[in-house]
């Protein structure tokens, strides 16, 4: 450099501002690449954009080489590089949340506005929190939903399976289906094939549980009238077979689970069907039982009525009719001597069919063996009682033929009349009590047989042996009036 100091300045000079302008443009350069630096950074930490310290950038002077200034470069175009691939996941989060919520019949915007502010388009901030806790929410919120939308398929599902099973229990007519054949199509679907939007809006669920909750509530009124129909069928069959009517208990739990929901049609009817089959397995075991009983009923009836026939003073007299009650009371008789032999029969298959089922056979709520043995012993007490007539009247012709050796003359005929019918108003009611007793203990009344019924026949043969008794002495004393001194 020559000339005056002035003159080097001169040349100096620009070359300077040459420099001093590089480098400031160097510095501007590294500057900007560093606030770019520090806004991404900003946005992969989750900073605010308010935050100051993301643009307060100081730039060391100390080194402003190309080489510092490629560094910051390369830093800048990696973090660009993480940008866009966490733009491009949260880009893939808000499109699943907004398909998901579009399904379910939600609103996406909302969603993803509780996930952070700036990720909504319309809420003017230019920088997108794209830091990891953001994407973690994110990913959880499209998780959720996700659970939310096969929870309300699974759901669909059953309610789709309820409705078609009670329109084709109810035999709901095509229109009635069509009303919610959408949700019936659900049975055969998969998560991955719904995507109309609203297909699974909630409000959907809600009027499907309202129309399988009105469905089961007709159901429930038919399956009741079909119990009642059912259990007045087995009730029947008890009744025609006078066999132990199960507990009302059976019948109000069956009735509980009805009102409950908790049977099925189909059980239903199993449960009930199966009770008829054994009833009717039970009736068929006790039908040659029950045709020997209803031969003893109807046996007992012709005795009965050829005792009446027998005390009827009149039943040699001509009259209309008496030929026809003749001919009863020979068939009555025959009847009346097979009793003892169908009892004892009816006695001996009675116990064999206990021994094979192992429980006692009941006719009426009432043992029928007990029955038997209560009908033996009133008959044996009968045939004791006419024994004691056969011997009264031997007693009472030895006496009037006393009288008549004493005297020399017998009674006239309308004597003995009047005197055989004291006897027969004495014996009469004997008679009758005793028909009475058989009749009402025996058959009629055999819901009457416990303790009192032991007590009352109890009474009664104490009675009856009084009675007679009493109506011996007294006839003796009568008869041996004339004879004392």
């Amino acid at each position: 450099m020559a000339g005056t100091l002035k003159e080097q300045l001169d040349v100096i000079t620009p070359a300077l501002r040459e420099m001093q302008k590089k480098k400031q443009q160097r510095l501007n350069e590294l500057r900007d690449v560093q606030v770019q630096i520090r806004r991404i950074s900003a946005e992969i930490e989750g900073l605010p954009e308010s935050d100051g310290s993301v643009l307060d950038v100081s730039v060391d002077e100390s080194d402003l080489s190309l080489k510092k200034l490629d560094e910051y470069r390369t830093e800048l175009q990696r973090l660009h590089r993480e940008k866009n691939d966490r733009l491009m996941k949260l880009e893939e989060y808000t499109s699943v949340v907004r398909d998901l919520a579009a399904t379910l019949g939600m609103n996406s915007s909302e969603i993803i506005v509780k996930v952070h502010p700036s990720l909504n388009d319309s809420s003017g901030q230019k920088l997108k929190n794209i830091g990891d806790k953001i994407l973690e929410r994110l990913d959880k919120t499209a998780e959720s939903l996700k659970e939310e939308k096969q929870r309300r398929l699974e759901k669909l599902h059953k309610l789709g399976k309820a409705l078609k099973n009670l329109w084709s229990l109810m035999d709901t007519s095509i229109e009635d289906q069509r009303l919610f054949s959408h949700v019936a199509d659900f049975t055969s679907a998969t998560a991955a094939n719904i995507s109309k939007p609203g297909s699974l809006a909630i409000d959907i669920i809600d009027k499907a549980e309202a129309e399988v909750e009105r469905l089961d509530q007709l159901k429930a009124r038919k399956m009741k009238e079909v119990f009642f129909k059912k259990q007045m069928e087995l009730e029947e069959i008890y009744k025609q077979t006078h066999m132990e009517i199960p507990p009302q208990s059976e019948m109000d739990s069956i009735l509980n689970l009805i009102n409950s929901g908790e049977m099925d049609h189909a059980d239903l009817i199993r449960s009930m069907d199966a009770q008829i089959s054994q009833a009717k397995e039970d009736a068929s075991s006790r039908n040659d039982i029950m045709e020997k009983i209803e031969r003893w009923i109807t046996s007992c009836d012709e005795e009965r009525w050829l005792e009446e026939y027998n005390r009827d003073e009149n039943r040699y007299s001509v009259s209309r009719g008496a030929h026809r009650n003749l001919k009863r009371a020979e068939r009555a008789r025959i009847t009346v001597n097979k009793i003892p032999a169908l009892v004892d029969s009816l006695i001996a298959k009675t116990k064999s069919w206990e021994e094979q089922r192992e429980k006692v056979f009941l006719y009426d709520d009432i043992p029928l063996l007990a029955m038997l043995e209560e009908y033996n012993l009133f008959r044996r007490e009968k045939e004791e009682e006419k024994q004691k007539q056969r011997e009264k009247k031997r007693v009472q012709g030895k006496v009037m033929a006393e009288q008549e050796n004493i005297f020399g003359s017998r009674p006239s005929t309308s004597n003995r009349s009047v005197w055989n019918r004291s006897l027969n108003s004495n014996s009469s009611p004997m008679n009758r009590r005793s028909s009475q007793q058989i009749s009402s203990n025996s058959i009629n009344s055999a819901s009457k047989y416990n303790r009192t019924t032991q007590r009352r026949k109890t009474m009664k043969r104490t009675n009856n042996a009084s009675y007679l008794k009493d109506d011996a002495a007294s006839l003796i004393s009568t008869l041996s009036g004339p004879l004392s001194p």
